[in-house]
């Protein structure tokens, strides 16, 4: 029976990075996919960033096939027929190395792997791993779906998304509680390039990412998002799934009402549907961090709940988590000894990266708006409102208007209690 240096589940980008930079250092390693190829089944919104990709490909944004380079990210608190923006624009982001772009997964992670494949990882799509192979209670290997499918390794990395069945059969994590996953639909709408750009006020190669709360998830815990990719939208939804079960909503209902939205119509108009895209994203947040390692076994990116949902940050955790733990590897190879005791190296490396710190900075901030629906709901709704009554001209004056829009507010809510919601999410933010 072939043995490998290490065989990884998942060839999404921590299961790509960790397999790359293993078989870059020399070992033997094998990545099981179960889609059709590389990215066939992946899904994100869209955006990744090119710092923490370069730390593992370097000049990566030369050669691979990106959509648009961001040069504006905005952010909108819809109301049901209205919108308060905010954002940054900077020429900064339209100059080389960029800072991030837009991708199209299917074509990102297929051009990914080519990368592990020419380091020398043996690349085998369409194989579903069943469960781990155990001998003396160490983790020694994976069992697949084929015929004679078991195989061996020294270490196994579980790379296989937000329902890791690996991590499960591992013993590292019970399934997932409806409140800490949501669930995401996405259309890519292609759109000619010409008429992006003319919509998004953006020269050629340039893009612009649009991040929505409020009317856009219905008032419950979530966003929306639309990205400009070279010659398509990327749109898509995603809420908390304990919501969803709580309202008895669906997110395709909440796609179709944001499509239709008075603002965002004018942008998706005469786009023709490309492709339809459902995903599950981890959203647990740093309180529910799985254990990451047992003796012969890793686990990294979703599987591993490495998600920043607040700055869309999970491709760029991914990766880096995919080279700590081959780092981790490495030294365990070095020494002989896949121990629990001896992978432990890969959390040590993370919580000493920013990835564990960002997470432990917001690690109360998904259940403090699970319990505090206003931001998602009221509040939008009057920030949309005061904006339209100090922008309207009439015979009323400014003081007046002030006045006007505290005696809404406090019809809405008490003013004491905003000003502690607003505390509350301070805290929860800080």
């Amino acid at each position: 029976m072939e043995k490998f240096d290490a065989v990884v589940v998942g060839a999404g980008p921590a299961g790509i990075s960790a397999s790359y930079l293993l078989a870059q250092a020399g070992l033997k390693v094998i990545l099981i996919e179960r889609g059709d190829f590389p990215g066939a089944k992946n899904v994100m919104g869209g955006v990744l960033y090119r710092h923490p990709t370069e730390q593992i490909f370097p000049g990566f944004w030369k050669t691979a096939p990106l959509e648009r380079h961001v040069i504006e990210q905005r952010v909108w608190l819809l109301a049901e027929d209205s919108v308060v923006t905010l954002g940054h624009r900077n020429r900064a982001f339209a100059e080389p190395p960029y800072n991030c772009f837009t991708v199209l997964r299917a074509k990102f992670d297929k051009w990914l792997a080519q990368q592990a494949r020419e380091a020398g990882v043996l690349v085998v799509p369409e194989t579903v791993v069943e469960d781990v192979i155990r001998e003396d209670g160490r983790i020694v290997g994976v069992r697949t779906g084929r015929d004679k499918g078991e195989v061996y390794a020294d270490v196994v990395v579980a790379a296989d998304g937000v329902n890791s069945l690996l991590a499960q059969k591992a013993g590292l994590h019970p399934e997932w509680k409806p409140d800490q996953v949501a669930v995401t639909v996405k259309e890519v709408l292609a759109l000619p390039k010409a008429v992006i750009q003319d919509r998004f006020n953006v020269a050629e190669g340039e893009g612009v990412t649009i991040e929505m709360f409020g009317a856009s998830t219905a008032g419950m815990v979530g966003t929306a998002f639309l990205y400009t990719n070279s010659e398509s939208l990327s749109i898509g939804v995603g809420v908390l799934l304990s919501d969803l079960i709580e309202r008895g909503k669906n997110c395709n209902d909440l796609l179709e009402q944001l499509k239709a939205h008075p603002v965002i119509a004018p942008l998706v108009e005469g786009a023709e549907l490309r492709e339809y895209l459902a995903h599950l994203i981890p959203e647990g947040g740093y309180y529910a961090i799985p254990r990451l390692y047992t003796d012969g076994m890793v686990v990294v990116g979703d599987a591993a709940m490495l998600v920043n949902g607040l700055h869309r940050e999970g491709s760029n955790l991914a990766m880096l988590s995919g080279k700590y733990a081959a780092e981790a590897i490495l030294r365990a190879k070095e020494w002989n000894d896949f121990s629990a005791a001896s992978l432990s190296r890969y959390e040590q490396l993370l919580r000493e990266s920013h990835v564990m710190r960002d997470l432990y900075k917001y690690r109360r901030a998904t259940r403090f708006f699970e319990r505090h629906h206003d931001f998602l709901g009221l509040y939008p709704a009057l920030a949309n409102d005061a904006a339209e009554a100090m922008m309207t001209v009439d015979s009323t004056s400014k003081r007046q208007k002030q006045w006007q829009i505290f005696g809404l507010a406090r019809q809405r809510k008490p003013l004491w209690r905003m000003a502690k919601d607003f505390w509350g999410a301070w805290r929860a933010m800080w």
